[in-house]
């Protein structure tokens, strides 16, 4: 007989980062959840958002969430879809599902306790690693301090990195890919993300001047909403485009494979509400030969595509992990050697949020 969810707490980290990503996020939040059940078990996950709606979100899970899910059969998918249903009305996707995955997280990491194994080994871990890009919130760096992170990256082995265009100038986006790709050389991989900073046309002029250094691919010029410029976009980009961290829900991502929009999908798994609806993203991908690269969050995603049928790259921002940044209690439920990532096989989820951590020291800069 399943076990019945007896009641769900929640707190509010809110975790200053080791490097700022601008002025716009200097932190992040995390929304520690834990589930209990009616034979005695304990599940833990948690919520994210790195700027808007932590206490939006606290307040979905402990005013909404908690006494619906009181009483269910502690069983993620059934969980899952008998929640999204009852928040509907509230939104299909957004802080909806960033809600639903503190939950569906917990319920997952509660199965796999249960089973004495980690998360991977429950839904059975088909890859013995993955490989790990590095990744950086860098716009607002100089142009000394971005080739200085990327020669980081090419020391610790990585063969694929990303950074973020979008400068006021075209020109100065282009002389700063022209620097990162010197670095890299001609065989390492590199990828650029616009953060939804441009339109249409000035999409197209970017890639006039930027598709020349052996771009990986795009990421997210254009609002994410624009399907309609992206199906446009793809017809017209020499260079792959990526796109889906901010996409929240299987019939979105369907939406953009359907018209042809995208070719490398990019799902947040705690954006699209937990390990239940990303595995479902990714088989729709599978289903289409669409590549997948999880969005950030490398204590989890890594975890998940261990899982996948087919080996995917996971991000790792420089100095954002949650071992980083002070927020776990014990050991990561993940290593990352050589620029590939394996699991420890901790149990369940593997990550014990602390109840109290030491505040990180912020990166210091140097004057623009």
């Amino acid at each position: 007989m399943t076990a019945k969810i007896t009641g769900l707490s929640t707190r509010l980290l809110t975790v200053p980062l080791r490097r700022s990503w601008g002025v716009e996020a200097p932190e992040n939040h995390v929304i520690a959840t834990r589930i209990q059940t009616d034979d005695g078990g304990a599940g833990h996950g948690f919520s994210w958002t790195p700027t808007i709606g932590p206490q939006a979100v606290k307040a979905l899970l402990d005013f909404d969430i908690a006494p619906f899910v009181t009483g269910l059969e502690a069983n993620p998918e059934l969980v899952w879809d008998q929640l999204w249903k009852r928040l509907h009305e509230a939104g299909g996707g957004g802080l909806t599902t960033i809600a639903m995955s503190g939950v569906d997280l917990a319920l997952w990491d509660l199965q796999a306790r249960k089973a004495g194994t980690s998360v991977a080994g429950l839904l059975g871990q088909r890859q013995e690693s993955v490989e790990v890009y590095g990744s950086g919130v860098n716009l607002h760096y100089s142009l000394e301090e971005l080739v200085a992170q990327v020669e980081r990256w090419v020391a610790a082995g990585n063969n694929a990195v990303k950074i973020k265009v979008g400068k006021p100038h075209l020109a100065e986006d282009a002389e700063r890919v022209a620097a990162v790709r010197s670095v890299l050389g001609p065989h390492r991989r590199l990828m650029i993300d616009a953060n939804q900073r441009w339109d249409l046309p000035a999409t197209l002029r970017a890639l006039d001047v930027l598709a020349g250094f052996g771009l990986e691919w795009l990421e997210e010029p254009i609002r994410a909403d624009d399907l309609s410029a992206y199906r446009r976009l793809r017809k017209l980009s020499p260079v792959p485009i990526a796109l889906g961290e901010n996409v929240h829900t299987i019939y979105r991502f369907r939406d953009f494979i359907e018209a042809e929009a995208v070719d490398i999908i990019q799902p947040n798994i705690v954006r699209v509400g937990g390990i239940t609806p990303f595995r479902r993203i990714v088989e729709l991908a599978r289903a289409n030969s669409i590549r997948v690269a999880p969005h950030l969050l490398p204590e989890l995603s890594g975890q998940l595509a261990l899982t996948l049928a087919e080996a995917v790259s996971v991000e790792d921002v420089e100095d954002a992990s949650f071992e980083s940044l002070g927020v776990l209690a014990g050991p990561s439920p993940i290593q990352i050697r050589n620029s590939r990532l394996y699991g420890t096989g901790r149990p369940g989820l593997g990550l014990d949020l602390a109840a109290d951590f030491e505040t990180p020291q912020p990166e210091q800069r140097k004057p623009q």
